[in-house]
């Protein structure tokens, strides 16, 4: 089989000869600079199986200047491509979490001229003139064809781009006829930029970046998910799969808790979930008995684990293998890999994912 035929079987729940066997999310760039000295030559991909992904085509465009507004020796202030002032650490920027000080997007009429000068939804702007071929190019691989989120696809996350978490939650009580024009904006943008695509080729997976859970759950209450954005999820479902060549089926990536929200996603249309972080309470084992086949997952192996042992990532590897089995399941770590994991626990588990998806 090829890899889009493994793939499609699994998530169709068909027989096949094999599973599909990824690495979602790879090393931090922390990570990668520790096992380099471990001995990893940076080329090895462990015999994965393929994708093919085309990126930024929903991404605001042109980009801010990044300029760097002060810094001292361990701390930097600048302003990013998106717009935001955000304070790093200038030796661990890849591995910890700035600081946030200030969004692009405060008021409605900051909101409305970003829109204007900046989400014009045309590929050509972001890719190339090109871009037609980019995407025939994809489609004719023998391997699973993304369209990727980016963090500038959904009705949550990319709000959070543009106004900041704290803003985006109080702004639901305090101005929802300001949220719902952000979150008309871009279902508009998304229909309008993939309608571009859908005219030229079919694609194998949509996928969408919310981001809207913590720990203990998620970051709004299921009630306004249902109010503001599954209305939304089942407008774009439909012109997704329905329209000219078609999306065979739609992810969602959020980190956390998302427990509560499943089902919201399931009823509006949504095929997978990811990455379900075990440290959030997200147990792929329990969530396929509580929802059955309706879910489809990707990750759910505790990166924590890999940290610990082999002897450990043995043991959930066995527990996992079940449900890799079953299909409808891609097994793989949960987030990045930080810098506790070393290279030989890596290769390792790499190892295991590559023997349980052989039948």
């Amino acid at each position: 089989m090829t890899d889009r035929e493994c793939f499609y079987a699994s998530m169709n729940y068909q027989g096949r000869d094999r599973h599909p066997y990824w690495d979602l999310f790879g090393p931090w760039q922390e990570t990668l600079e520790i096992w380099k000295k471990q001995g990893y030559d940076g080329r090895d991909d462990f015999g994965t199986d393929k994708l093919v992904q085309i990126q930024h085509i929903f991404d605001p465009f042109p980009q801010f200047e990044r300029k760097i507004i002060s810094e001292t020796d361990r701390y930097r202030i600048f302003l990013n491509e998106d717009g935001v002032l955000m304070k790093e650490f200038k030796e661990r920027k890849k591995s910890s979490m700035p600081q946030f000080i200030k969004f692009p997007v405060e008021t409605k009429q900051e909101f409305r001229q970003f829109w204007k000068q900046r989400m014009k939804s045309d590929i050509a702007l972001r890719i190339g003139n090109n871009w037609k071929e980019k995407l025939i190019d994809a489609e004719k691989s023998n391997c699973p064809f993304f369209i990727t989120a980016d963090r500038w696809t959904g009705f949550f996350g990319p709000l959070r781009n543009l106004v900041g978490i704290e803003k985006l939650c109080t702004l639901f009580y305090d101005e929802p006829v300001f949220v719902e024009e952000m979150m008309e904006g871009f279902l508009h943008h998304i229909i309008t930029t993939m309608k571009q695509v859908l005219d030229v080729v079919h694609v194998d997976i949509f996928i969408l970046w919310e981001d809207m859970a913590y720990h203990s759950g998620p970051l709004i209450s299921p009630d306004m998910v249902k109010k503001y954005m599954l209305p939304r999820y089942k407008k774009l479902v439909e012109f997704l799969k329905n329209y000219g060549k078609k999306v065979s089926f739609i992810a969602l990536d959020s980190d956390g808790n998302v427990d509560s929200l499943i089902p919201i996603w399931i009823d509006g249309g949504i095929d997978i979930i990811y990455p379900f972080e075990v440290q959030a309470g997200m147990d792929v084992v329990s969530l396929r008995k509580k929802y059955g086949k309706s879910l489809r997952m990707w990750g759910g192996f505790d990166k924590r684990i890999i940290a610990k042992s082999i002897q450990a990532i043995d043991e959930e590897a066995k527990r996992l293998t079940g449900l890799v089995e079953e299909g409808g399941y891609i097994c793989g770590m949960d987030h990045s890999a930080p810098p506790d994991i070393s290279f030989s626990n890596f290769k390792h588990f790499m190892k295991r994912m590559k023997e349980i998806s052989k039948k």
